[in-house]
């Protein structure tokens, strides 16, 4: 059975029957992991690892405290982190290079995740205290589309949201500049670059005491923050604990339920009754 086409000594392409072979390989080493996991959450069930991949938004304002209170509680349990775009965050649950991904987009384009939704989050406009539009009576994607803006890559950290606002009112916004990580946008807002409009929980009135944070609540729709993992993840003891950790309302039973269900449309009803935190 050809399964690699060749092209000379070059690889050029995986030939039809490789790539079923290959799906069919990629269980069968999936399904030898959680074997493993199985007998070593009977032989020793606070030992192991965890490996998240989220963006540096959550990793950074969302994530520390969970992860301070997880690493006391299992601390024979080695807690890995990796960062990247929601795409690439998804693709790694996805494959099974990660147990978990937490994003706020992208994950609904991978069949093979659970996707629970976690908490729901908006944006703030954050300037120097003593910027024009602190003087705004009532704040507008009017008037805030009359300056520069300073915010995240598309396709990152709800971004498309806040796109959708700006297009409803019939407004192009000016984005000059865009990064992936929070604290970048703050310093291009300080070099005075333009208004940042970031997720709400990025600002830290104690830290960030050179700028001024003005509630955008009304301006744009919130955007949910999920945790997800391949449908045939077997989960752990401590995992179940992370993730109630991270959502109090993802219960053991509410995640088996989830897992269980037979459609993303019913694995959604589960949670049409819980009302998300806001952060």
């Amino acid at each position: 059975m050809q399964i690699f086409e060749r092209n000379g000594k070059q690889l050029s392409r995986i030939t039809p029957a490789g790539e079923a072979i290959l799906r069919l390989a990629d269980q069968t080493l999936s399904d030898v992991d959680q074997i493993k996991r199985a007998a070593q959450e009977f032989r020793d069930p606070d030992s192991g690892s965890l490996t998240i991949a989220t963006t540096h938004t959550q990793a950074r304002y969302a994530l520390p405290k969970v992860v301070g209170r997880f690493i006391r509680h299992y601390p024979k349990v080695a807690l890995h982190m990796h960062q990247g775009t929601p795409m690439q965050i998804a693709e790694m649950a996805s494959s099974g290079e990660v147990d978990f991904c937490i994003a706020t987009e992208a994950m609904e384009h991978f069949e093979n995740l659970v996707m629970l939704p976690c908490y729901k989050w908006n944006r703030s406009i954050i300037a120097p205290c003593d910027h024009p539009l602190r003087e705004e009576k009532e704040l507008t994607l009017e008037a805030v589309a009359e300056y520069p803006i300073v915010t995240y890559v598309f396709g990152f950290t709800g971004r498309s949201r806040l796109d959708n606002a700006f297009q409803e009112k019939g407004l192009t916004p000016r984005v000059v500049f865009t990064a992936t990580d929070t604290d970048v946008i703050k310093t291009y807002v300080r070099l005075g670059l333009g208004v940042g409009i970031v997720a709400r929980m990025a600002y830290d009135p104690h830290i960030d005491t050179d700028l001024c944070s003005l509630d955008a609540d009304h301006l744009f729709e919130p955007s949910n923050t999920k945790i997800g993992f391949r449908n045939n993840t077997m989960l752990r003891g401590y995992m179940y604990d992370f993730i109630e950790e991270f959502a109090s309302h993802l219960t053991h039973e509410l995640v088996d339920a989830a897992v269980a269900a037979s459609s993303n449309s019913e694995r959604e009803a589960l949670f049409s009754d819980v009302t998300l935190p806001i952060l």
